[in-house]
């Protein structure tokens, strides 16, 4: 499948002339939200475009955007493509090194950023080759950093004499002209900077929006970072394609208050706040479908998940609510979409069929193979691990899996997270985690037992749901003393015995740790898009485990 678009610059073009002042963005701004017109969209992008045109960025420069999700950086990410150069967009949450080695990997020459916070770390990093920076926020302005309205303004000042720079910008680029640069979340080692192209990115969304074809009136909420490339792809790119209107969150803290304001049609979400919801919902007093509803409200067509696997239990309370939960998978070097379940084409315990375009086979070591327009262009300075990747034509994703025969692929786990026993017996921690996580009482596990004769694991409590089957004399003590009792331990441990009752002796748990806290992006416990760092959080609790197997291990 081939797009009709050269680019995203024509496709941006040519739904701004033909949309005019039908509402792109909508996003609050002062408590109140504001619209943004495609025929506005266009032109704040074109004018900050003609501003880096006339600051020097060159066709295939690299231009970073260091931020939260804003209607700034939308604007500023169509800028950059149509000046022919490419975005770089570091996580939002990286430290000051982190953000550092991408930017000088990348060899980012100007860079956008939110606020303060954002401009401290490249102040605090000095990075060599930074021509300049824009800074969204007007009150961070100064020493150096120029505010957007400023960079704005300037760019229209100087919009007619580089209208003919940014059309032959456009016409130059093709479908393997490189529009973006994402680091992979590394759990160790430094991440990998991802190459996708003006073809990955089209021929993703296109595929994407047929498999779902959008319907008048449809209104999407999007919280995930556009950094990742699962939100910048889907929420982004796909409803460019569509002309949906977006709505974007005030934060990931807010999206259940936007989604009562809002109403939409369509989320975009990863499993983590599904389960969240869900176990929000479980102690409501009308509910638990009932409360659903509320919070999701009334114009849901269905609802979109990716970024990590769904647990099956999820899905199927959330069908029970009367919402269509529908998964999908990807990686990054996807673009990140291969295979995603329809409205009217769905298997819940799977991740879909194919997009269209899109070819999928299983290796014979149960390896997820893909072919495809939607493929890398490879890895940045890395031709190695692209050689190691890309194989006769063929990416390795690294995923486990199956296809039925209807051509539905289902992930059963990561090859490299194999747990290879001391018996030999390999064990998939994912699918048994899944299992565990269709427990009520418990928010997150991590299965461990590598090397090992037999499994333990570290689980994070839904602490209101447990305090629920304590005896009265346990409920009530604080979760500091509650992961250390006696009766938490024995709930669990049989809620866990339970889930597990019809996988082998070898995948049973023996032992488990409780942990206070939820694992997190802050602690690097879990990627931006909430994927589990397995090797990091194993590592972190190196001590603890060893406790659980005793010193013979």
């Amino acid at each position: 499948m081939s797009p009709i678009h050269r680019n995203l610059t024509e496709l941006h073009r040519l739904q701004a002339e033909q949309l005019g002042s039908a509402v792109a963005l909508r996003y609050k701004h002062a408590g109140v939200y504001r619209d943004l017109s495609w025929h506005t969209y266009r032109s704040q992008a074109l004018a900050a475009a003609a501003a880096l045109v006339d600051a020097g960025v060159a066709f295939g420069d690299r231009v970073g955007i260091l931020s939260e999700n804003r209607v700034e950086w939308l604007i500023a990410d169509m800028a950059i493509l149509a000046t022919g150069a490419v975005t770089v967009p570091p996580h939002a949450p990286l430290t000051a090194a982190q953000v550092r080695f991408q930017l000088a990997d990348a060899g980012v020459s100007w860079l956008f950023v939110s606020g303060a916070g954002q401009l401290a770390k490249v102040v605090q990093i000095a990075m060599p080759g930074l021509r300049g920076i824009v800074v969204f926020d007007a009150s961070a302005a100064g020493g150096g950093a120029t505010s957007w309205d400023e960079f704005r303004q300037l760019g229209s000042e100087a919009l007619q004499r580089q209208k003919s720079v940014l059309r032959e910008r456009e016409a130059r680029q093709d479908h393997g002209t490189l529009a973006t640069i994402i680091y992979t979340s590394g759990t160790t080692g430094n991440p990998k900077g991802v190459m996708l192209t003006h073809g990955n990115l089209l021929s993703n969304s296109v595929a994407m929006m047929n498999a779902s074809p959008p319907r008048p009136g449809d209104v999407l909420l999007s919280w995930l970072p556009y950094s990742h490339i699962y939100a910048r792809v889907v929420d982004h790119y796909v409803r460019m394609c569509s002309g949906t209107t977006v709505v974007l969150a005030e934060s990931a803290d807010t999206v259940v208050q936007n989604l009562e304001e809002i109403r939409p049609t369509h989320l975009t979400a990863v499993p983590r706040f599904y389960e969240k919801v869900l176990a929000a919902a479980r102690t409501s007093p009308v509910g638990e479908a009932r409360r659903l509803r509320e919070i999701f409200g009334p114009h849901i067509d269905w609802l979109s998940s990716g970024g990590a696997p769904l647990p099956l239990s999820v899905a199927e309370a959330y069908g029970a609510a009367g919402l269509l939960l529908l998964q999908g998978y990807g990686l990054t070097e996807t673009s990140p979409v291969i295979s995603f379940n329809r409205k009217d084409k769905y298997k819940l315990d799977t991740v879909g069929p194919p997009l269209e375009g899109v070819e999928v086979r299983i290796a014979a070591d149960g390896e997820v193979l893909t072919r495809g327009p939607h493929v890398m262009a490879g890895y940045w300075n890395n031709p190695a691990a692209t050689a190691e990747t890309i194989r006769d034509g063929w990416l390795h994703t690294g995923d486990l899996g199956t296809l039925d025969g209807e051509g539905f692929l289902k992930i059963t786990g990561r090859k490299k997270e194999l747990l290879v026993l001391s018996n030999g017996e390999k064990v998939v921690p994912a699918y048994l985690e899944g299992l565990i996580l269709a427990d009520p009482c418990i928010d997150q596990v991590v299965v461990c037992g590598e090397g090992k004769s037999w499994l333990t694991a570290l689980v994070v409590p839904h602490w209101d749901h447990v305090r629920k089957e304590l005896p009265t004399e346990a409920a009530t003590l604080p979760v500091v003393n509650l992961a250390h009792h006696e009766a938490v331990y024995a709930l669990l441990k049989q809620r866990i015995d339970r889930a597990l009752a019809d996988v082998s002796s070898c995948e049973q748990i023996r032992k488990i740790h409780v942990l206070e806290q939820p694992l997190s992006v802050a602690n690097e416990e879990l990627t931006v898009s909430l994927k589990l760092r397995r090797g990091v959080v194993v590592k972190k609790y190196d001590g603890v485990l060893r406790e659980l197997y005793g010193d013979k291990g």
